[in-house]
């Protein structure tokens, strides 16, 4: 099953934002008993490449990728540290390299986006799904408004979704959502409560059915 078949499936992926990571591959196995398969540790933290090694050691069921990847050196880096996907803030000056080496690495690419020019972009970019981000501060109504002109892009709400809007936003045509510090804030993260990530993982994943 690819990443996005399971994004189907599920209909949810999980940011990590922290400072630290305590431990990676516990992270994902708290997560995956949560439901959550799919997730995201990224560039913002402190030496991503180590984590994405531990996160990859031993079967934890979940595919993990790259996010806040902005450079064709993050996105080689991460790939060899087996990240499962990449995806990206925005469009920067490097947007076609960090494709291109998503594709030469065999991995999808999530580029991220706000506005149709930009939805237009990462789709002739080669982009396997499209991150609109960020999500709350335009609604479920503008990613259906989205959701006209593209009927045929994988679109992935981020930021700000929470359990309070994600199921408008699957409802409104998304793939899947991005859940963030409502199901991984940084403290639990760094501290290692990986039972109650689990329990927040569960509640999140409630709401989508």
């Amino acid at each position: 099953m690819t990443t996005l078949d399971l994004l189907r499936t599920d209909r949810v992926l999980s940011v990590v934002r922290a400072p630290e990571i305590g431990d990676a591959r516990d992270l994902c196995s708290a997560l995956v008993a949560g439901g959550i398969h799919v997730i995201e540790l990224t560039f913002t933290t402190p030496d991503l490449p180590r984590h994405l090694e531990r996160a990859a050691s031993g079967d934890t069921g979940a595919v993990v990728g790259a996010g806040t990847v902005q450079t064709a050196a993050q996105a080689r880096t991460a790939v060899e540290a087996g990240a499962q996907f990449l995806v990206t803030p925005g469009q920067g000056p490097e947007a076609a390299a960090v494709v291109a080496a998503a594709q030469a690495g065999g991995v999808p690419i999530v580029l991220g986006a706000l506005t149709p020019s930009e939805v237009m972009t990462a789709v002739a970019l080669g982009a396997d799904a499209v991150k609109i981000f960020p999500a709350h501060q335009f609604g479920p109504k503008y990613l259906k408004d989205l959701s006209g002109p593209f009927p045929g892009v994988a679109l992935v709400p981020s930021g700000g979704v929470n359990a309070g809007n994600a199921r408008a936003f699957l409802d409104a045509g998304a793939l899947a959502v991005s859940a963030g510090t409502d199901v991984v804030s940084p403290t639990d993260v760094a501290d290692g409560q990986w039972a109650g990530i689990t329990e927040k993982a569960k509640a999140f994943c409630a709401v989508l059915q």
